[in-house]
C-alpha cells in the first residue's frame, strides 16, 4: 500500500493505538501506522517494556516517521505495577513522557473504587499537572460498569461516566459507551468543549467491551465523527480496535486500513461540497 502521512483535515489527526496490534509488540504499531498512512500513534503504556521507555518510543517514531500524538497512561488492571504501584506516579510519569515526546494528549481512566486516596485528590492532581505541563491535555476517559449476574458493579470512583463529576478534558470511547449501554451522542454533548479525544471503535451489547472495527457494531461512529468534522472540531482521534482474532498480519493490516478509511470518510461526510 502506498505510504501517505497526509491527513484529510489537518486539525483532526487520526492515530493508531499501539494496543490495536496486540499481541504483536509496540514496535509493530509504529510500523503499521506508517505503512497504512495514519497520522501518528497513541502510545499505550503497557507490559511491553519498549512502551515504558520514552526514549525507545522516540526512536521508533523517528525510524518510522510517525508522530506520537497521544499517550495512554497505564491504568488497566494488567498495568497496575508498570513503572510503580502508586497511581499518582504512573499518571505523573505519563504526563512527563508526553511532554518529552511532544505529545499533546494523555488519556487517563477515572480512579478505581479501591483507590480512595487517589480518587479523593484526583481533580487537584490533574490541575497541578496541567499547571506544570501546560502543553499536555489530560483527557479523562469514559468507562463502564461490570455485570455480575443481574447486578452491576461500578469499579470506578466517583463514577464510570466522567461527566458525572466534571473535568476540563475528556476522551470519548465508543466501545465503552456500548458496554455501558450509554448514548454516545448524548455523552459527547455533555462533554461539550471538553471533548478533546476520541477512541474510535465499535460495540454492541451492554456488558461487553468488544472494541470492534468501526461500522461493525451498533454505535453511531460515523454520525459522531461527521458532526465533529462539520463543526470544525480540532481534537484528535485514535483507532483503538481489537485485532487479536485477526489471525495474521495481513488480516490485521486490512482491519486497521478499514478503520482508517472509515474515520476519514466519516469526518468529511457532513461537510458541504
Amino acid at each position: 500500500m502506498e505510504r501517505s502521512l497526509e491527513c484529510v483535515n489537518e486539525s483532526v489527526p487520526v492515530l493508531l493505538s499501539t494496543t490495536s496490534v496486540y499481541p504483536e509488540p509496540t514496535a509493530v504499531g509504529f510500523e503499521l501506522a506508517a505503512d497504512l498512512g495514519y497520522d501518528g500513534v497513541e502510545l499505550m503504556i503497557f507490559t511491553d517494556r519498549v512502551s515504558q521507555d520514552p526514549a525507545a518510543a522516540a526512536s521508533l517514531a523517528k525510524h518510522y516517521g510517525v508522530k506520537i500524538g497521544a499517550v495512554h497512561a497505564p491504568c488497566l488492571l494488567v498495568t497496575q505495577r508498570v513503572w510503580s504501584a502508586d497511581p499518582w506516579t504512573r499518571l505523573r510519569r505519563s504526563v512527563q513522557a508526553a511532554d518529552y515526546l511532544g505529545s499533546p494528549t494523555v488519556v487517563i481512566h477515572p480512579p478505581f473504587s479501591w483507590q480512595r486516596e487517589y480518587a479523593s485528590k484526583f481533580s487537584s492532581v490533574l490541575d497541578g499537572l496541567h499547571a506544570r505541563y501546560p502543553g499536555v491535555t489530560i483527557a479523562v476517559e469514559n468507562m463502564f460498569p461490570l455485570k455480575l449476574g443481574k447486578r452491576k458493579l461500578v469499579p470506578y470512583r466517583p463514577h464510570w461516566d466522567p461527566t458525572r463529576h466534571g473535568y476540563d478534558s475528556y476522551t470519548l470511547d465508543l466501545s465503552h459507551c456500548a458496554a455501558a449501554g450509554a448514548d454516545a451522542l448524548a455523552m459527547a454533548d455533555r462533554m461539550g468543549k471538553g471533548l478533546r479525544h476520541i477512541h474510535l471503535c465499535d460495540g454492541n451489547a451492554p456488558g461487553t467491551d468488544a472494541h470492534l472495527v468501526p461500522g461493525r457494531g451498533s454505535q453511531p461512529c460515523a454520525e459522531l465523527l461527521g458532526r465533529l468534522g462539520a463543526s470544525g472540531w480540532n481534537g484528535s482521534i485514535t483507532v483503538e480496535v481489537s485485532t487479536r482474532k485477526s489471525g495474521n498480519r495481513t488480516r490485521r493490516s486490512a482491519d486497521l486500513a478499514e478503520s482508517l478509511k472509515f474515520a476519514r470518510d466519516a469526518l468529511t461526510s457532513q461537510m458541504p461540497a
